[in-house]
Parts: C-alpha cells; structure tokens; sequence
C-alpha cells in the first residue's frame, strides 16, 4: 500500500493540474492574445516551439515509463544480471543527431521570423511608418512624435493598420520597452537607439510596461497605448495642438530630473530640438544606411538630477 502511495498522490497531483487549468483564458494572457501583425507572428513562433517541445517532452516521458516498467524489479527473475556490454554505436549516433535536429527546426524559424520583425509587416509595407520618438527615464515614458508636433508622458496615441516605428532611447537607467499584445521587447538605453516597429490592427487600449529591473519604481513603470482609427488619432493631434500647453525645455529637465512616477502629461511640441541628434549607434533599423540619433544631454543642466543611486 504504503509503495503504491506516491503514483496515486502523483495522478492526483496531475489531474488536479489539469483542473485548474482548464479554467485558463488565453485571452487574459496579453502574449496569448496578439493584436497586430508582429504579434501574431511571434504568436506562431511561441505555438510551434511550445508544440514541438511538448513532442519531445512526451516521446522522452512515455521512454522512460516503458523503461521504468519493464525493467521493474517485480519483473524480474530473482537472479537476473543484465548483459555487460560497451556501447551501442547505433544508439549513439541516434541520441546525437535527433537533438541537432531539434535545435534546428527551431533555429530556423525562429532566426528567420526575427530578422523579418525588423521589417515593416508586409501587409502594411505600402504605408508610411509613424515614427515615436521612446525616451525612458525612472521612471516614466515620454513619447515624442515629430511629425505632429506634440509630446506625451506615460501614454502614446496611435492609428491602427499603420506601421508604427519606434526610435528607443534613455535618458537614465536602462529600461524594457514592452507592449506584450502588439509584439516583444527592446531595451532602451542613453546614447544609443533601439529601433522597434509595432502595428496594432484593431482600436483598443494596450498596456505597455518595462520589462527590465531598474529600481524601486520599476513595478509602477507602465503606460497605456491607445489605438485608434486614423480620423479619430488625427483628431486627438487636433485636440492637443488647440489645448495642451507648449513644451518649454525648462519643462523637460523638470520631467526627467525628477526620479520617481509621475502622472499622464501632454504638451505642444517635443524635446528633440533640444538634444543632440547626430548619428551614433542605431539598431534593429529597417535601412543600416539611416542612422540614428543618440541622446546626448551634455547641453542641459542636470546636476540635480538623481541617477538612481
């Protein structure tokens, strides 16, 4: 009784995992539940891998039960000694060549969906990308938009079915820029740029965070990205440009001197024309041949500011 005891709390154990899984939604999983196009590859990716590993977690679990069956010692004559042998070359080169090709099939898609993340989705290859500007600082987000003119804290508004390209960058401390429903991750770091394009295919809010440890305000480093249609995006532009005040550089080196969180903020016009833009190093850019901007802040006067230590 007493040896049959472990197996049955170990089936319990199985089915009640089974359970209390059954009740999981992947839709509450934001990874699980893509919204745009980059996502939904990465989705893929993440299918066929969980797929071809589970395969491989099977085929070695039922080998081992078949081994730990027949060869039980209750099944055995009483005394039975195995055969002495030195070796199976037959063996050898299977157990050698099936997890080479195992880390192949994963390689391959895996290195190809990567290098065609760079790239603007082909579905929207057609269509100019909106290029953010993705300033990190400890601990907020500050999205500049050149093109319309404005500037956001801790929330960035974008159309749907467009390209959206993200220049990401640091003022402090390194930091993750994450939107788990709209595709993965890129670090931001000071003096160098990030380049990450997104697309959100349908209107909905999205919570973005940083993904990457970087003090006490890291848990509450979150921001929502809005997606809209183009009219109701190109309305919003229209909205803030008519009643946010205008950025002054005063109000900047307020923003980012201050370490710790701060709450949603907008303003006419952005901080790029005050910081150095020259070329430096750029990557995961669509064309090598556009290079970046760095943020250098040598201009400015930050002796008040707090760099986390």
């Amino acid at each position: 009784m007493l040896r049959k005891l472990p197996w049955k709390l170990t089936m319990l154990l199985l089915l009640s995992s089974l359970f209390l899984l059954s009740g999981c939604s992947t839709s509450k999983i934001a990874v699980l539940n893509p919204q745009g196009p980059v996502a939904e590859r990465q989705y893929h990716l993440i299918v066929y891998s969980t797929i071809l590993m589970a395969i491989v977690f099977v085929v070695v679990l039922a080998l081992f039960f078949y081994m730990v069956f027949k060869y039980r010692e209750s099944n055995l004559p009483a005394d039975y000694k195995p055969k002495q042998i030195h070796g199976n070359k037959l063996l050898e080169t299977i157990w050698t060549i099936i997890p080479i090709i195992i880390i192949i099939a994963i390689a391959i898609p895996t290195v190809k969906a990567n290098s065609d993340l760079e790239k603007v989705p082909k579905e929207s290859a057609s269509k100019k990308p909106l290029t953010i500007y993705v300033t990190s600082a400890d601990w907020k987000w500050i999205f500049s938009y050149p093109e319309q003119g404005i500037e956001t804290v801790n929330y960035v508004n974008i159309p749907t079915n467009r390209p959206i390209k993200f220049e990401l960058t640091s003022a402090d401390t390194m930091a993750s820029f994450w939107v788990p429903e709209l595709g993965g991750q890129k670090y931001t770091m000071a003096n160098m740029t990030m380049q990450l394009i997104l697309q959100a295919d349908h209107p909905g809010s999205y919570t973005g965070r940083n993904a990457n440890f970087n003090g006490e305000g890291f848990a509450h480093m979150d921001f929502e990205v809005q997606a809209q249609k183009q009219s109701d995006f190109n309305n919003w532009v229209k909205d803030v440009k008519g009643s946010a005040p205008k950025m002054k550089k005063s109000d900047y080196e307020k923003l980012i001197k201050v370490s710790g969180l701060v709450g949603r903020q907008t303003y006419v016009g952005t901080h790029l024309k005050w910081i150095d833009t020259t070329p430096q190093h750029s990557y995961g850019a669509e064309d090598q041949s556009k290079k970046n901007s760095r943020h250098d802040m040598s201009n400015m006067d930050m002796s008040n500011m707090n760099m986390g230590n």
